[in-house]
């Protein structure tokens, strides 16, 4: 089975990302690299001035004193035993739309993924008082399953965003 990473900006116990590792556990070999705490709007920075630690919260869970961007790097290069297959980020609480993906943790998750050659998902979900995390790591999964059986184009991520209703359509921009 594909060793799977998946991390976020929200922080390691977020339920976006509890709700994307049950939808992707079928896929393959799930290992979770995320910030120990929220780091949303870190964009695509690195730690580079003080010591990056990281620590083991559960068999495949580890929580970063650090970005989405640094939780990448560290996963590929020293947490996981196998190179991810895919990585998977989110699913962030909020729409990633417009000036926002320049700013988001999640988006540079999956960006920080495909600097390193590895196809890269970042999916979130209409922020409100009942966000569907569930519905959204679903079609994760979909796209998941998808980039694993036909890979993504080089340097190529897909930024997923799901909307407060979902009638099923697929809009691409």
């Amino acid at each position: 089975m594909p060793a799977i990473l998946l991390t976020n900006d929200d922080g390691v116990d977020s339920p976006g990302l509890t709700a994307l590792e049950s939808a992707l556990e079928p896929l393959g070999n799930i290992t979770i690299v995320a910030p120990d705490r929220e780091r949303s709007a870190t964009s695509h920075s690195l730690t580079l001035n003080e010591p990056l630690r990281y620590h083991q919260v559960a068999s495949n869970r580890y929580a970063v004193q650090g970005t989405p961007a640094d939780c990448i790097i560290l996963a590929a290069l020293r947490i996981m035993k196998e190179r991810p297959a895919i990585v998977v980020a989110g699913v962030n609480r909020g729409s990633n739309v417009g000036d926002d993906v320049n700013y988001s943790g999640t988006v540079a998750g999956a960006a920080e993924a495909a600097l390193q050659s590895i196809p890269g998902i970042a999916i979130s979900a209409h922020a409100s008082p009942q966000t569907n995390f569930a519905g959204a790591a679903g079609v994760a999964a979909v796209l998941a399953r998808r980039a694993l059986e036909t890979g993504l184009p080089q340097d190529v991520i897909l930024n997923v965003n799901y909307p407060e209703q979902w009638n099923g359509e697929v809009r691409w921009t």
